[in-house]
């Protein structure tokens, strides 16, 4: 039996990015389109992860436009659903906010090396979309982790 996906607002769709810690960034760096999976944290209308500088999104990913996406999945019940944020990545340089965000929730990357350059995707844009029975996906979103923050209801 298959399902009709349903549109999130914006409130689920924050709330189910909130809920996760590993996403995907797609960017187009001087080679070709990229899709690069980081660690993350949510602060206000921010995806923040670290990388190394001299990545190729550390080094190229700086004041391009890019998606962020993260899902989560059932393929025996053929449910889930997904949410995909589009904006500007930046460099955050500020030690002042980087210092918050160390105190708030650092994104710790899992992959091994230095990665200590901070880097966001500043939410521009954000949707949702589900699929499955309504009553029975709900086992598919966690609670925010415990730190994980955002002043955004």
């Amino acid at each position: 039996m298959n399902s009709t996906p349903v549109e999130l607002g914006y409130d689920e769709s924050h709330r189910l990015l909130r809920s996760e810690v590993v996403g995907r960034v797609a960017f187009h760096p001087p080679v070709g389109l990229r899709i690069v999976p980081v660690n993350y944290t949510i602060l206000e209308d921010s995806i923040i992860w670290r990388t190394s500088p001299h990545s190729e999104l550390g080094s190229h990913g700086a004041d391009r436009e890019a998606v962020f996406e993260v899902d989560r999945l059932d393929p025996k019940a053929r449910q889930g659903w997904s949410v995909i944020a589009s904006g500007r990545i930046e460099v955050i340089d500020d030690y002042d906010l980087v210092v918050a965000i160390r105190a708030i929730q650092d994104p710790r990357p899992w992959a091994a090396g230095m990665r200590h350059l901070y880097m966001r995707l500043r939410i521009g844009h954000l949707t949702g979309r589900r699929i499955g029975p309504s009553s029975e996906w709900l086992w598919l979103t966690r609670a925010p982790l415990p730190g994980r923050h955002s002043t955004r209801p």
